[in-house]
């Protein structure tokens, strides 16, 4: 076993802040407009002043994510969902630290939700890789720093990704051994727009670069204890921004969104409806990364069958609304859930997909073709849980 100092690492660009930098970050916030702004989306009738004292109340990242972060993501769910549950909180071992690995959403919520949940539950809040691309205004970087979010850098040369994905990877095994906090981080970079969700290999070799273990894969990974999660929204508010970006590529392939656009993406997810939300936790895959090294794989095999585990976990744990049902219905024209859903149901999410294909708002507008990735987006973790059934 080698020791790993990741005292050699400097994370200042990336770690969340440190508990004695949080009044002067606050302070700092309590002359933000843009942050007054935003509040005033999620709370119209707030006392501004009052909501600037109760943030100097907190002396912690601690006290600012259970006080003032829990309560505003609370309030966003009580608005804009019908429901926000968890399920398999037994599967989570006590008093271990673990790196939870789900699908991607929403830009946001999934894991300020998730970690509403874990508190909920008496597991406690995460530590949250969040791209450097949302970080859009010096607002809402201080306000994810002081969530205990950690940053991944993007849009960086190959020679800057290699040096930026080794102190990544470092500051995620420190957090777990060294912090002994628990990491959220997505399955994949940015979110599957179509929700056929499938696990990087680069994630995960990633998440191996800093391991204690020389060329002992295997071993770095179970050292992170990753546990997968499985995020189910019956509807997704940015749907219809996804579909609309899939046909802007498909007319153009130099297309690429603008820091507007993410900004958009961001509000609309935050905002708007998104009927029941639940999240599913897997079982820890440890047992099953061990029987990997009686197979005598190479390195990248071994990133593609631990990526599987991970799929296949996450597949399992979906939950699934009669909107799913009736898209992979009418996607492939078919009554094989007929029992699934009512005509009701059926009549409803034909209804909201239309609503949808008419908020977008482009050149040479192609219904066919929008229409058909809102219905791959509803239908695809149904299909992927079908493929994949044990």
């Amino acid at each position: 076993m080698m020791s790993t100092d990741y005292y050699k690492y400097n994370f200042d660009d990336i770690r969340p802040y440190n508990d004695e930098e949080v009044p002067g970050v606050i302070e700092t916030l309590a002359t933000s407009e843009g942050l007054r702004n935003a509040m005033s989306y999620i709370k119209p009738d707030l006392d501004w002043e009052q909501f600037v004292q109760i943030m100097r109340m907190c002396k912690t990242k601690k006290q600012f994510k259970e006080v003032l972060a829990y309560n505003a993501v609370m309030e966003i769910a009580k608005k804009t969902t019908f429901s926000l549950t968890i399920s398999g909180r037994s599967r989570i071992p006590e008093n271990d630290r673990f790196t939870f690995i789900s699908n991607h959403r929403d830009i946001v919520l999934d894991a300020a939700f998730l970690n509403a949940l874990l508190l909920d539950i008496g597991h406690g809040m995460t530590q949250i890789a969040i791209g450097d691309n949302l970080l859009i205004h010096p607002w809402i970087d201080a306000i994810v720093r002081l969530n205990n979010c950690f940053i991944v850098k993007r849009d960086i040369s190959v020679r800057q990704l290699l040096k930026s994905s080794v102190q990544l990877s470092a500051y995620i095994h420190h957090t777990i051994k060294d912090s002994k906090e628990s990491v959220w981080i997505a399955q994949r970079e940015g979110r599957a727009k179509d929700s056929n969700d499938h696990t990087q290999n680069s994630v995960l070799k990633m998440l191996n670069m800093a391991g204690e273990y020389k060329d002992r894969v295997l071993d770095n990974l179970m050292s992170l204890n990753i546990v997968p999660i499985a995020i189910s929204y019956e509807y997704d508010p940015c749907d219809f921004l996804k579909a609309q970006e899939f046909q802007q590529k498909r007319d153009n392939p130099e297309f690429v969104k603008s820091k507007r656009d993410d900004l958009l993406n961001m509000e609309t997810g935050m905002l708007n409806s998104k009927g029941r939300v639940h999240f599913s936790v897997g079982s820890p895959i440890n047992d099953r990364i061990a029987l990997l090294k009686d197979k005598n794989l190479d390195k990248n095999a071994m990133y593609t069958a631990i990526a599987e585990t991970i799929d296949k976990e996450i597949y399992k744990r979906y939950r699934f609304y009669p909107c799913n049902y009736v898209a992979y219905d009418l996607l492939y024209n078919s009554v094989f859930f007929r029992t699934n859903y009512d005509l009701r149901d059926k009549m409803q999410f034909e209804t909201y997909i239309q609503k949808q294909i008419d908020k977008i708002d482009i050149p040479d507008k192609d219904e066919i073709f929008l229409r058909t990735k809102l219905l791959e987006m509803y239908s695809n973790p149904l299909k992927n849980h079908l493929e994949n059934a044990e």
